[in-house]
């Protein structure tokens, strides 16, 4: 994902003020004079063991930037003495502006954007204005990048350099069996340079061990209770959290449920993909329903059942002819099924509000003109290092290496065959299970998850109906692990409850977080407005109609941004 700066800055997002000082000259003659600081100068709070950076403001609220130094491993008293052993964490807090006393300071939410591999540093950034508008003036917001993500040392990498990525990572790898021979062959290097580049340090880039570090932010800011909202990925890690700590949870949010038993204990992710044709269905039902002045895809189909053939048909033509598309002398190349099937429609499965954007580039690319497609996915950066903390972390946590997979290729492709043929999406995971039967990293913990965990308080577990990768059967595996947690599930398709706006998800989340309040049964909330095929300006047209509270507002408008943006996808394997 991007990031802002060298430390925190690159990426920034428009509404992000930063306001840090210039360096000062001493006046030519004014000798008592001492310089003012070239940055701002660090802010301790009472009752808190780390120093702050004001690092910019951002909603007409200031932003604070710090470090914090845990042991490699977090469960051996021993690697707390060797100071070479370490992971640097790089945290950032979107203050609230309400005014407390040092005796009853405002609790810290920390989030986790999903992934994994997400950054909670550059969420904060990008989102933290809307998550803030959702939850109000009474909480502080955290995010951090775990332990091998971003801008966290060290970082997980399976390459020296950029460099050599660009120079190393040129490998057939789309079609199952045509290219499993050289996707074998391939792999078999990458991981043991995964291994060797990140030596000892990578035995320890795992779930279990992000989990103990948020014990130590806790502690870094003086909070024995957990505040916690975590999306997609994020739910494993609040989940792993809770069942290692349940003492410490206090209020704890999983948002876009994923099955931490199938995560840890299974070579594949059977449960994942459940709901995903079921959500491509929703947006060939919901294109029909809008009509062709909102779905361009609406008039070249009778019916359904018919644009869902045309569509299928249409991807299937592409696998076999790829489309030249030429722009200009500096920008042309190939558009293919892989680009458009995964990159273009299994990623818009995860934000609705983004649907009218695909119907109008399937549309013209049915029609013979590539190039809104090709624009759109067909330029992805072929050497992106976010998958490496990816690999990392799923590879660490779960069942992975020889020992637990068929040892030869033909034997693993036998494996995924049927795997792949559940759901006509899953075949993206295509080389990851490849890095996961060849995994060389030694797992280093031994988390096993339970079920019947008694928390401090229970949790609360947002889904939505159809759910493309986190599907609702999911989050009642999680409450069936956790007693007396509770489901709120937002009627509609897309991942994470915020992927449809909801005022009545938005009070349920707030009444949870100030109150700790959990309905007596689970909750279904209806989406508002028009979810599906709207403009963005009908969107806000519609704010301006209805009979809403300033507040409401507010929490709507964010809500429809987060609906719109792209910061929940699909998270690359390399």
């Amino acid at each position: 994902m991007d990031f802002e700066s060298k430390a925190l800055l690159k990426g920034q997002d428009p509404d992000l003020d930063i306001d840090l000082p210039l360096p000062q000259r001493l006046p030519s003659l004014a000798l008592p004079q001492q310089p003012s600081p070239p940055w701002p100068l660090p802010i301790t709070y009472p009752g808190e063991r780390i120093s702050w950076t004001p690092c910019g403001t951002l909603a007409n609220r200031t932003l604070e930037c710090s470090n914090l130094t845990v042991p490699m491993d977090q469960f051996s008293p021993a690697n707390t003495l060797d100071l070479t052993k370490n992971f640097t964490i790089p945290l950032i807090r979107l203050r609230s502006n309400k005014t407390t006393t040092s005796s009853q300071p405002l609790p810290n939410i920390l989030l986790n954007p999903g992934g994994p591999g997400g950054s909670g540093t550059e969420f904060i950034h990008r989102r933290g204005a809307q998550l803030a508008a959702i939850l109000g003036d009474g909480f502080h917001l955290l995010g951090f990048d775990p332990r091998g993500v971003n801008q966290s040392l060290p970082a997980a990498s399976c390459f020296p350099t950029q460099q050599f990525r660009q120079d190393l990572s040129v490998v057939r790898n789309k079609k199952i069996l045509e290219d499993s021979g050289e996707l074998w062959a391939w792999t078999s290097g990458l991981v043991q340079a995964c291994a060797d580049n990140m030596g000892e340090h990578g035995h320890y880039i795992n779930t279990p061990q992000t989990a103990a570090d948020m014990n130590s932010i806790l502690e870094a800011v003086g909070q024995e209770g957990l505040y916690y909202w975590g999306f997609s990925y994020g739910t494993l890690l609040g989940q792993t959290y809770a069942s290692l700590f349940p003492e410490r949870v206090e209020r704890v949010v999983i948002d876009g449920v994923a099955n931490q038993f199938d995560w840890y204990g299974r070579v594949l992710d059977a449960e994942m993909m459940a709901d995903t044709d079921r959500v491509f269905e929703g947006f060939v039902e919901e294109c029909m329903k809008a009509g062709e002045e909102d779905c361009a895809l609406a008039g070249m189909a009778g019916g359904k059942e018919e644009l869902w053939e045309v569509v299928v048909k249409g991807m299937e033509r592409l696998r076999e002819e790829p489309v030249g598309v030429y722009v200009n002398n500096t920008m042309f190349g190939v558009l293919d099924y892989w680009a458009v099937w995964y990159e273009g429609v299994f990623t818009a499965l995860y934000k609705p509000a983004n649907w009218r954007e695909l119907a109008s580039n399937l549309s013209q690319l049915l029609k013979g003109n590539a190039t809104a497609a090709y624009m759109a996915y067909g330029r992805e950066n072929a050497w992106d290092s976010e998958g490496d903390a990816l690999k990392f972390i799923s590879l660490n946590d779960g069942a992975s290496g020889a020992a637990k997979w068929p040892v030869d290729r033909m034997g693993l492709v036998d494996e995924l065959l049927p795997f792949f043929n559940q759901s006509m999406f899953a075949s993206s995971e295509y080389d990851f299970y490849f890095a996961k039967q060849a995994w060389a990293v030694p797992k280093t913990h031994n988390y096993v998850p339970k079920r019947g965990v008694k928390t401090a308080h229970p949790l609360l577990l947002l889904t939505t109906t159809y759910d493309p990768v986190c599907p609702l059967i999911s989050a009642r595996s999680a409450q069936d692990a956790f007693e007396e947690s509770k489901i709120i599930e937002v009627k509609g398709y897309g991942h994470c409850s915020l992927a449809v706006p909801s005022l009545c998800i938005a009070q349920h989340v707030r009444d949870f977080f100030y109150e700790g309040k959990l309905p007596d049964e689970n909750v279904q909330c209806e989406a508002d407005g028009k979810p599906y095929f709207s403009k963005p300006d009908e969107d806000k047209a519609l704010l301006e109609v209805q009979a809403l509270s300033v507040d409401e507002q507010k929490t709507r408008l964010a809500q429809l941004e987060l609906a719109r943006d792209s910061w929940l996808k699909p998270w690359k394997t390399w």
